[in-house]
């Protein structure tokens, strides 16, 4: 079912990203209009994906639950820079292959899934995760990648994404549910996540030239190192932590995290790396080949969790 559901998924967004490679191809826009689609979907769209997990009716065990997510998040991204950081020393990798490796397509792949596979009142657990990843991208990713060592404080708090999650928090411990009419323009906005992110993905690889990126052997060891060794660490980690003995469903929110990593590599990348003109055909690049390796990986690693 999983694998189904995925691979159709998948389908849905490679035709997207093949629409957007065929504009610039074309010649019906330029691949420099990417960078405007890059500011739409931080700006605009990722906030109210954010916002919209948040309105779910609050209980004690969505609550605890929420909370194991949170702390696995947290967990699991210690782990991910602790690892990148290895393996930054031992393939020499650059600020886009480790920004690669260190953040997933959870906005665009875990939350369909999630909604298909298990409902969508399960999505609360994969915002955790999305959660605290927006923490740390608009933090420490953006410092990767614009190569920015120092960072104002008061731009990070200001950022509308980080405001998105503090008042995503704040709506649910407090048990606020915003206007329907809100709800409504935010939900129609958050669906358009996906088919703008491999819109601009397309337009910024059919800007470039597919046999210098393409061509480039060390993608594909990112691309092992991404989908395969990482998640089989995350994997070990989450099975026999002992954390899904702290809730009921722990077994199941545990699971909602491992989809979050086994995603691809974030399309945020993609984005920041357009914004900050720092090698985006290449960050392009690792997100399509790792988005077509996730249809064996992904599959497989939740076989080899279930076992």
């Amino acid at each position: 079912m999983i694998a189904v559901t995925l691979a159709r998924q998948l389908a849905e967004l490679f035709f997207m990203m093949m629409l957007g490679t065929l504009l610039v191809r074309t010649h019906l826009c330029e691949a420099d209009a990417a960078k405007g689609l890059s500011v739409i979907c931080i700006y605009i769209v990722l906030p109210c994906v954010i916002l919209e997990a948040f309105q779910i009716s609050y209980t004690d065990e969505i609550r605890d639950g929420f909370l194991l997510a949170l702390l696995a998040a947290f967990l699991i991204h210690g782990i991910l820079f602790a690892l990148t950081a290895l393996l930054g020393k031992i393939f020499s990798l650059d600020r886009i292959e480790k920004a690669s490796l260190i953040y997933s397509n959870a906005g665009n792949l875990i939350i369909p899934l999630v909604t298909s596979v298990l409902g969508k009142e399960w999505v609360i657990y994969a915002s955790a995760f999305i959660t605290v990843q927006n923490l740390f991208i608009w933090t420490h990713g953006i410092s990767l990648i614009s190569g920015r060592t120092k960072l104002s404080v008061r731009k990070i708090l200001t950022n509308v994404n980080m405001l998105a999650v503090a008042a995503g928090i704040l709506i649910f411990f407090l048990k606020i549910q915003l206007p329907g009419a809100l709800t409504d323009v935010m939900s129609s906005i958050s669906a358009t996540i996906g088919p703008l992110s491999m819109i601009m993905i397309g337009m910024i690889l059919g800007g470039a030239s597919w046999r210098r990126v393409f061509g480039n052997r060390r993608i594909y060891l990112i691309c092992l190192l991404k989908m395969i060794l990482i998640p089989v660490v995350i994997l070990l980690f989450l099975k026999y932590s002992g954390l899904a003995g702290l809730v009921p469903d722990g077994n199941t929110i545990l699971l909602i995290s491992l989809f979050a990593v086994i995603t691809p590599s974030a399309s945020t990348v993609s984005q920041l790396a357009q914004l900050y003109d720092e090698e985006p055909a290449y960050a392009g690049a690792i997100n399509a080949l790792t988005t077509i390796l996730c249809v064996l990986t992904m599959p497989a690693m939740v076989y080899l969790y279930s076992l």
